[in-house]
Order: structure tokens, then sequence, then C-alpha cells
């Protein structure tokens, strides 16, 4: 994607296709509140997005959108990124045997690094692929039972971004909720310079910084 317009025209497909506002959050690598912001215009003729555009405070959220589609479209780089995150979650431990990926877009690259690090595959489902609206916190993630269990297991978090951290802290909570133990978490881009949730670090390929005011 090379810009907003088209941020939005897929955020107005995903929605036509039945995807909560969450989950094209999760699709587009942007914040729920983004994702809102993303569909409501996709929703309004172009005539009243384009003299929107013209005024210079639109009110628009503050938010960076990480296209990583060249990584996830070929196995061999997947393969590479998953080396990469695996190499920086051993700076945390040599025992973990498990790796849990959160769905939907973590979890490839959970698969990769689990591989790498010759260890079991787990997959967590956060409540955001439920959000629409409202409270999340009256919704529940869960983990695939297709997939290792986490009980009794020493755990690596792997997701492809994080934002405010929430998702992250939600599989924490999660995990230790289901008797695991979360011992640090990785991801491809750190947009907020979140350096640990729940008191678990966060390793980060990449980081955001943004430079210059919000005014």
């Amino acid at each position: 994607m090379k810009n907003v317009d088209d941020l939005i025209e897929s955020a107005g497909d995903l929605a036509a296709r039945g995807l909560s506002r969450g989950e094209i959050a999760d699709e587009l690598n942007v914040s729920r509140e983004t994702a809102s912001w993303l569909v409501e215009r996709a929703g309004r003729s172009a005539s009243a997005v384009e003299e929107e555009a013209e005024t210079p405070a639109t009110g628009g959220p503050q938010d960076v959108h990480v296209d990583w589609s060249a990584i996830g479209e070929a196995g061999a780089r997947l393969s590479s990124i998953g080396e990469a995150l695996a190499d920086l979650l051993r700076e945390h431990s040599h025992d973990v045997d498990l790796v849990v990926g959160v769905e939907k877009a973590g979890v490839p690259l959970a698969t990769a690094v689990s591989r790498e690090l010759g260890v079991d595959l787990g997959t967590y489902t956060p409540r955001k692929h439920q959000w629409e609206e409202g409270d999340i916190e009256d919704l529940g993630g869960s983990f695939s039972r297709n997939f290792a269990k986490v009980e009794g297991r020493d755990c690596f978090i792997v997701d492809d971004t994080i934002t405010s951290g929430t998702t992250i802290s939600e599989a924490v909570e999660a995990i230790e909720e289901s008797g695991g133990n979360a011992i640090a978490a990785a991801v491809l881009v750190d947009k907020q310079g979140v350096g640990d949730v729940n008191g678990v670090p966060v390793d980060a390929l990449m980081q955001v910084i943004r430079v210059g005011n919000d005014d």
C-alpha cells in the first residue's frame, strides 16, 4: 500500500467482507482506533473525503502503518526473519520449550521462530478480533487446541507489530492464567518504544520513532 487512500480502500473492502474492526486493525497493522477511522472514511463519499483532506486539522489518528508483505509472501524471507527473531529471544533464555504466536500475522513468524529454536508452537487469538466498538475488556481471547498447550511451559511470545502493548499484555496474562510462564516477547516492529509489558521484556527488530510535532 502506497498511501492513506489505499488503506481506506482496503479497510472498506475488509469491512464489506464482514471482518470486525479489531480484525481489520490486525490485518492492516494499525491500532483499533485507526481501523475505525479508516472504515468510517471508507463509508463516506469521495467528495467528502477530499474536502476533509484539504482541511488543515482533520482530527485523524496518529499512527504508523507497517507493510511487511514483502516478507510474508516468501517462505525463505520468513525463515530468515524467524532466525533473527529467535536470535533476539535467545538472549533471554535457552530453556524455553514453547513459542506462542499471536493470531493472525504473528503465527507464521512464530512458526519460523519455533522451527529455528527447535521447540513447540502454540497460538493465541486476542480479544481484539471480536472487537467492533465499546469496551474490549468484556471480550475474551483463546488458545487454539490444534497447537501445543501452554500449561507448565516456559514461553516466548511472537507478534508482528506492537503499538500500545495491549495485545502482548493480554497474551502474557492469558499464558500466566493458563499455567504457563511468559519469558520474553519479540516483534518485527515496535511503534511506541515498548521495552517491557507486565514485567516481560519485549524486543523488536525495528523501532519506529516519530520526529516532529503532531500539531
